[in-house]
């Protein structure tokens, strides 16, 4: 059996009871070892035998999971945050699947749960947006065209960006032209809910400025939006006035 678990949004205790749990019990961990917090691996037994797959390829992920079903043992497939993000985790889906190999997922915290934690932040506030906008900016990896950060900064939603650290230049100019105000707030959230954490505060006309400044290339989430600001207006399910299923309103 395959257990793929998110390991978090980076404080070891932050993993879930389930996935600790399931920790516990393999006898095969593989690890995304370039964003896993690696002190998770305390959680495994003595014994377990331990990859790092930000050395590996699929194919060799696979084979690893393949030579531990071969001698019945249980393999933790560890990733980042939740599987669901970013995670490349349909791929092996698919290889298990050829396989038969069963498999089941246990969910994560996500880094985009622990930023808004660490800048007690709420990202969906009454009259300032009801949208979280999870993407990325386009690098390497391409983004599809009807994604692009510019056509999605005309909702001027709270908009979260991964991988994006070391592409704040044209991501200014997109968030610019997309339609976000140059003064909107912007937070820069490095390892989020790490030991090592650290939280830049910005707007959008001085991203760019802000992550050159500071060094940052990796491993730091982009917040963008009015739901770090200052208005917004107060939620009508705990108003006096406002009746609900539970609550006679006053008025």
């Amino acid at each position: 059996m395959v257990h793929f678990v998110g390991a978090g949004s980076g404080a070891i205790d932050l993993i879930t009871v389930r996935g600790a749990r399931l920790l516990g019990k393999a006898d095969v961990v593989i690890y995304a070892g370039s964003l896993v917090n690696p002190e998770l691996l305390s959680y495994t037994k003595e014994g377990c035998e331990v990859y790092n797959s930000a050395k590996m390829t699929l194919e060799e992920v696979i084979e690893v999971i393949k030579e531990a079903e071969s001698k019945h043992k249980t393999t933790v497939r560890l990733h980042t945050g939740d599987p669901s993000i970013y995670g490349a985790v349909r791929e092996q889906f698919d290889a298990l699947d050829c396989l038969g190999i069963k498999y089941d997922v246990c969910p994560g915290v996500s880094s985009f749960c622990g930023a808004a934690s660490s800048l007690k932040a709420e990202y969906t506030l009454p009259d300032v947006s009801q949208t979280v906008i999870i993407t990325r900016a386009e690098g390497r990896t391409p983004v599809p065209k009807k994604e692009s950060i510019k056509s999605l900064s005309a909702h001027r939603a709270t908009m979260v960006l991964f991988l994006s650290a070391s592409l704040t230049e044209k991501l200014q100019k997109d968030l610019i032209s997309g339609g976000y105000p140059e003064e909107t707030p912007v937070a820069v959230v490095y390892k989020a809910t790490w030991s090592d954490e650290k939280i830049y505060r910005t707007t959008v006309g001085r991203l760019h400025e802000t992550v050159t400044q500071n060094g940052l290339k990796k491993t730091a989430l982009v917040i963008v939006g009015d739901c770090m600001g200052e208005k917004y207006t107060r939620s009508l399910l705990y108003d006096p006035a406002f009746t609900t299923e539970f609550r006679e309103g006053l008025i």
